[in-house]
């Protein structure tokens, strides 16, 4: 049993940044993880299921973030919210989408 911490730093990348509906997909997915997640900018840290928490940590576009979580399958679950964030929110998709109209 690997019970390690384990830690990424990502980069926010939509152009809201770390919003209401941002940190409502990233509560969203911690908290159907197995393993607790927090994501720490700026000397603060944050419970990922906690949507009042991550808009707290006020993390705009190009924001570095770091991400960590211990047990098992924590490496799985930060690459679920790495994922997740580097997709910007499902922003992104939706911009390009909407360029093309």
């Amino acid at each position: 049993m690997n019970n390690a911490v384990k830690t990424r730093d990502v980069e926010i990348v939509n152009h809201k940044g770390l919003h209401a509906r941002a940190s409502a997909k990233l509560a969203g997915l911690a908290t159907d993880l197995p393993v607790k997640v927090l994501v720490s900018h700026d000397g603060e840290s944050a419970d990922a299921r906690s949507i009042m928490d991550l808009l707290c940590l006020g993390a705009g576009i190009g924001s570095i973030i770091t991400l960590q979580a211990e047990g098992e399958d924590a490496d799985a679950a930060l690459d679920a919210v790495v994922a997740l964030i580097a997709d910007g929110f499902g922003e992104l998709s939706e911009e390009r989408s909407n360029a093309c109209k």
